[in-house]
């Protein structure tokens, strides 16, 4: 890949700790083909190490997950676009095994295998989802991920917003992630809009990233109200 071939954006909710060791991660990288923005959506007496010459956006008012990452990109002319949650880690270098399914020209976003710290793989590929299917996971519980993540790369309707590599062009012509959700479902419906401009998206589980997952939105009652006000958005919507 040539310079500047792959942006990556991270926003930092108070979260300086969490980005200090990914930025460290992506350090050990090497890339030189890596330009990485990180986004401080609101104060943080941790301070940021940047371990790896990050570009540092600092909001004068906090901003939601889409406009944050919408506004780093409209910084970059990369030919892909990385969106990476702060609790990622990289205990290896996911985005050569990431390049592979960009050879087809109408992939329009791929992402890693994900698993969590003690290495069980998460449910980070998935499904649309409809009334029903929402409804079956809340009487069973999640059963695990919804694809087999051992027959190489594959595709799927949509991947988790923790770890998300857009082709720079699709994510363009999809007119970046939807500002009108606010923390959840962007990623969903980014992926569901993609799929209606011709491009897909695939699962690469020859890429692993770590996910120390910190499920905010189950102890919190405001982010609870959130997720549930963008499930309401997404189910709502008529795609076409």
């Amino acid at each position: 890949m040539s310079a500047d071939a792959i942006a990556l954006s991270v926003v930092s909710h108070g979260q300086n700790a969490l980005v200090n060791a990914l930025l460290g991660d992506l350090a050990r990288l090497r890339r030189a083909d890596l330009r990485v923005l990180v986004t401080l959506n609101v104060p943080d007496a941790h301070a940021l190490e940047n371990a790896c010459g990050a570009e540092v956006i600092v909001n004068d008012a906090p901003a939601g997950f889409g406009a944050n990452h919408n506004a780093a990109f409209r910084r970059s002319s990369a030919t892909y676009f990385c969106v990476v949650n702060p609790d990622i880690r990289l205990r290896k270098d996911p985005f050569s095994a990431l390049a592979a399914p960009f050879q087809d020209p109408k992939v329009g976003v791929a992402g890693p295998l994900v698993l969590g710290p003690e290495g069980r793989t998460e449910d980070s590929a998935r499904r649309f989802p409809t009334a029903g299917s929402l409804l079956r996971k809340l009487l069973r519980g999640t059963p695990g991920p919804e694809y087999p993540v051992d027959q190489g790369a594959l595709r799927v309707d949509w991947v988790a917003g923790m770890f998300m590599q857009f082709r720079s062009d699709a994510f363009r012509a999809a007119e970046g992630f939807d500002e009108r959700f606010f923390l959840y479902y962007e990623d969903v419906d980014i992926c569901r809009r993609l799929r209606l401009l011709g491009y897909g998206c695939v699962l690469q589980p020859a890429a692993t990233v770590i996910h120390d997952a910190r499920r905010a939105s189950r102890r919190d009652p405001r982010l609870m109200a959130i997720h549930g006000a963008s499930l309401a958005r997404y189910l709502a919507r008529r795609y076409r």
